[in-house]
């Protein structure tokens, strides 16, 4: 039934989409006029990242918008974090202020954020990581999205600058180019699209609203993504912008990087379970979209315990049912497969046969990963 439900949930995206793409209300840009310009807060939360600072403050430095200022904020860091600021802030001027954080100060990116944001008075926040890179016309593009009355927020879409490294890092790209393709389906029926950390960009009147940032958790963008939802904010993703970033490589950092992504959103969603559902100002729809996706961690967490029964009855001697396993595992198999599928010909398209290989390959790649962190 969960299964069932899912797919069906993901065909309602689907159609959303092409319905979007029928009334040709895909992109606000050219329903905007010019005179659009919210002056833009750029935060860059930096903690220990002496390596990757200068070359994306080099590239931010770039955009080809006139009302926005860049923000570094040091975040305790022990490297040459803070001298590279400094030189950044003596070469850019006009353009790069600076922040440093005491060494007793409160930890975590959402702390860092709050602190920005009491130093500003910008009318939009942009926030990035440390290894952002976009392209001149960023802002330019994205910020028609916030220009409704009824859009707090809007996320771009990410792509892995070092894709083509290893196998490993196109895996991550495809799996970022299937999210995407799922928060376009979210956008397309107005749901619960949800911020991804990098590259987001909020109202101020919006974060004055729900608080500001919550220092308990440890997934920033999930956790204020809800907390927008609950508030009757909405949240917009623009496929069309894109920021570039590193992905990993390494297999244990990936595994312990989505571990902390796992636990956030579980956590999210022990916190605001009873708002989800109860919250006067969340609509119906964005209230069951959000809860759809708990089955991401009901499925994989499920799907073991009752191979490990099956198990039991076996040494119990026992008859064990493995063909409904057997079933339910092609059944999501599948089912990943025609998703990424579908991603790969959207955005990255190199024909057939080329993105069937790389849809088998990172379906696997998907169930084994997320199977083993969330259990």
């Amino acid at each position: 039934i969960i299964i069932g439900f899912v797919i069906l949930y993901c065909v309602v995206l689907a159609f959303g989409q092409v319905y979007r793409r029928f009334i040709g209300d895909e992109s606000p840009m050219d329903k905007v006029k010019d005179t659009f310009k919210p002056f833009v807060n750029i935060f860059i939360p930096a903690h220990n990242e002496e390596l990757v600072l200068k070359d994306t403050i080099d590239n931010l430095v770039k955009i080809d918008y006139p009302n926005y200022n860049i923000l570094i904020i040091n975040d305790r860091s022990k490297d040459k974090t803070h001298e590279i600021a400094l030189k950044l802030v003596e070469e850019y001027s006009d353009r790069v202020k600076y922040y440093s954080r005491p060494d007793d100060a409160f930890p975590g990116k959402s702390a860092v954020l709050n602190d920005a944001f009491g130093m500003t008075d910008g009318d939009v926040i942009c926030v990035f990581d440390s290894d952002a890179k976009v392209n001149p016309d960023f802002l330019t593009k994205i910020i028609p999205y916030l220009a409704d009355d009824n859009v707090s927020a809007v996320q771009a879409r990410k792509i892995m600058s070092n894709r083509n490294t290893s196998a490993l890092t196109r895996f991550q790209n495809y799996e970022y180019l299937m999210d995407s393709n799922v928060q376009m389906g979210r956008d397309s029926i107005r749901a619960a699209v949800e911020l991804r950390g990098n590259r987001e960009l909020f109202k101020r009147q919006a974060i004055k609203e729900i608080g500001g940032w919550n220092l308990y958790t440890v997934t920033d963008d999930l956790d204020i993504s809800t907390k927008l939802h609950i508030n009757g904010l909405n949240v917009r993703f623009c496929s069309d912008v894109v920021v570039y970033e590193e992905a990993l490589n390494d297999f244990n950092a990936i595994i312990k990087q989505r571990k902390r992504w796992a636990e956030g959103s579980i956590r999210r969603y022990l916190d605001y379970l009873k708002e989800l559902i109860s919250s006067k100002k969340i609509s119906f729809k964005c209230s069951l979209d959000a809860m759809s996706y708990f089955s991401e961690f009901v499925l994989p967490v499920w799907l073991i315990s009752d191979i490990v029964i099956q198990i039991i009855f076996i040494l119990l001697g026992g008859k064990p049912d493995i063909l409904t396993n057997l079933i339910v595992m092609a059944v999501i198999s599948l089912f990943f497969i025609c998703m990424l599928f579908t991603s790969i010909n959207k955005f990255d398209n190199r024909g057939f046969l080329y993105a069937l290989k790389w849809s088998v390959g990172t379906a696997i790649f998907v169930i084994l990963l997320w199977t083993l962190v969330v259990t």
